[in-house]
């Protein structure tokens, strides 16, 4: 019987439970340490396509996580004056699959992690910030150290970069928030408006719910205050689409949130001695990869698994960056392609060249995960 390692998890967001949670399933010791006093608030909601409820139901939690979102029929795509230009069919894809989409709020996501964590005996040390330089500290304490601090000021990520690898800011601003809408304003569908240069998308949770995001290019202007978003959204977008107005109008505007979005080049290598990064300490990829929640998933169950299999740590780490890194790069790639087409590309029209099929996709967002 192999000997249950001690784990140290830096970042309890969604990468860093995940994972905490699949190796506490196992035996082995694991302790999360969290910067913040409590679950990080970032970001409305995200969507689960099948490759993340695939890892979901290896960890139990499928039924939790199906009662806590929505189930969206369809994604579909309109110019910024409503006029349906593409569709797919989320059913087909969940038919192809074999595993559901789900679409739900991020801090019910994170509190359906938290509770399953604290339901084995996992610990969490909130109020906990760790500092590169006490790395190599933990590195000695711990079997096995794993960077899951995020995507803009990872410590792991530094103790294994000393020079510094920066995340790239790719021109554009997301603001987020979440509506309760009047009954019968929102249908099934995940609805993305464009026009050249901006975006809203619009993410159906329950009948009277959704989070939604308005983007556009944009310098980083930390400096303009946060009060004036609401303003900023309604004035961009008030000649849209009726769905975005009515989004808009029914929205907490204490939830809304801004975010320069950044992601990273590839890096050459993830590990060192046994520290490892995973999710978007790794590998962060822009919001309209659509995937970034689903990969962080993915690398926590392909990790836990290899756990058990290997006891050498340059073996075991090194067997997960070779079967992750094709996979999490493309996700990078193509959130970067399709931002620059949305919002850098010179064209009057926002139709897609060649929109990816549901067997396409279902290939590329399948591959590598069987039980």
């Amino acid at each position: 019987m192999q000997e249950k390692r001690r784990i140290a998890i830096v970042g309890a967001g969604i990468a860093g439970m995940a994972l905490a949670l699949l190796v506490k399933k196992q035996g082995h010791q694991v302790v999360l340490y969290e910067r913040t006093q409590a679950h990080a608030a970032m970001g409305a909601g995200v969507t689960l396509w099948p490759n993340a409820l695939f890892v979901l139901e290896q960890m139990g939690l499928t039924q939790q996580i199906v009662q806590a979102g929505g189930l969206p029929d369809s994604l579909c795509q309109y110019d910024h004056q409503g006029t349906e230009i593409s569709a797919l069919s989320v059913k087909q894809l969940n038919k192809l699959s074999g595993y559901l989409t789900v679409t739900i709020l991020r801090r019910d996501l994170i509190r359906l992690l938290a509770d399953a964590l604290t339901a084995l005996g996992g610990v969490i040390r909130f109020n906990t910030a760790v500092t590169h330089e006490e790395i190599d500290g933990l590195r000695k304490e711990y079997d096995l150290v794993v960077g899951a601090d995020g995507r803009m000021n990872s410590a792991v990520r530094q103790y294994l970069y000393p020079q510094h690898i920066e995340p790239v800011y790719q021109g554009v601003v997301n603001v987020i928030g979440i509506s309760k809408a009047e009954p019968g304003m929102l249908n099934n569908s995940i609805c993305d408006f464009r026009r050249p240069g901006e975006r809203f998308g619009i993410v159906p949770v329950k009948k009277e719910l959704c989070f939604w995001a308005g983007a556009w290019r944009s310098e980083i202007e930390e400096n303009r205050p946060e009060a004036s978003l609401y303003h900023d959204l309604n004035q961009r977008f008030s000649s849209w689409a009726e769905p975005v107005r009515s989004v808009l109008k029914a929205a907490n505007t204490d939830a809304i949130q801004r975010i320069f979005v950044h992601d990273l080049d590839t890096l050459p290598y993830w590990h060192k001695d046994n520290v490892v990064l995973i999710g978007d300490t790794a590998h962060a990829s822009l919001p309209t990869s659509g995937q970034g929640a689903c990969q962080a998933l993915e690398d926590a169950w392909h990790l836990a698994g290899l756990i058990s299999k290997y006891d050498d740590p340059s073996v075991l780490l090194g067997t997960f960056y070779e079967r992750r890194i094709a996979k999490a790069t493309a996700a990078q790639h193509s959130g970067r392609q399709l931002a620059r087409q949305i919002f850098f590309a010179h064209h009057e029209s926002p139709t897609e060249r060649s929109p990816l099929s549901v067997a396409k996709l279902n290939q590329l967002w399948m591959q590598g995960l069987e039980s």
